[in-house]
């Protein structure tokens, strides 16, 4: 069948998530004045152990921190 409802509702909802704004986490004195994002955080921490990065990281830093930012 053509024209299906729940093909479009799917289109719908994830047109939907790409243009929603980040979640906002405040963490008074942990950080300086800028916002930092979830994947920022996790490629830090792993290059600060000797992690190191792969042909994705970038991809998937970029999508983590459109999905959570941590702010002051």
């Amino acid at each position: 069948m053509r024209g299906n409802k729940a093909s479009t509702k799917t289109k719908r909802d994830l047109r939907d998530t790409q243009l929603r704004e980040p979640h906002r986490v405040r963490l008074p004195g942990f950080l300086v004045d800028e916002e930092i994002g979830l994947g920022d955080v996790i490629k830090r921490a792993t290059y600060a152990v000797g992690i190191k990065p792969c042909g994705g990281c970038k991809k998937r830093a970029a999508a983590m921190n459109h999905w959570m930012v941590f702010s002051r």
